[in-house]
């Protein structure tokens, strides 16, 4: 399973979105500083709507999101960008 069908897993786990979208961006950082040259799936754009992050501001709502793939960057994944969809 690729990191990004991992990292899916564990949004949709935590968080029953109603929209997730997790895109794998790492090919326009091959060769950045702090990305281990042969690296692969390191930086990530993660789109998702869901009903518990809702009430949360949006800095609770990343947090929240960082803590749930945390074991991802103890693993190797160096940048997540998020963007909260509302309903």
């Amino acid at each position: 399973m690729t990191r990004r069908d991992q990292i899916s897993q564990s949004l949709t786990h935590a968080f029953s979105p109603f929209v997730l979208e997790v895109i794998d961006e790492s090919h326009k950082h091959a060769g950045h500083s702090g990305v281990p040259e042969g690296s692969s799936e390191t930086h990530f754009k993660v789109k998702i709507g869901a009903e518990k992050l809702s009430t949360l501001s949006r800095v609770q709502a990343h947090r929240l999101i960082n803590d749930v793939l945390k074991s991802f960057f103890e693993e190797g994944l160096h940048a997540l960008s998020i963007e909260i969809m509302v309903s």
